[in-house]
């Protein structure tokens, strides 16, 4: 079955644009480069949930040592 395409000059078809271009770049560097596995595109559509991410962002670090993905 085919993905479905974003339309086009939406934000999805921005990213899926903007991540393309970073790969081809950023591959010419190291040709092994990838994306993060387990990560997704998240937009930011209000304060409370800037500052849930915010606080995500500065205390996950601290969680490292107990992530089964960490090695």
């Amino acid at each position: 079955m085919a993905a479905i395409s974003p339309k086009k000059g939406s934000l999805a078809s921005i990213l899926r644009s903007y991540k393309s271009a970073v790969t081809k770049e950023a591959r010419k560097i190291d040709p092994n480069f990838k994306w993060q596995e387990r990560f997704h595109d998240h937009i930011i559509r209000n304060d409370p949930e800037y500052h849930r991410i915010a606080n995500y962002i500065e205390n996950n670090p601290l969680k490292w040592g107990k992530d089964k993905f960490n090695e």
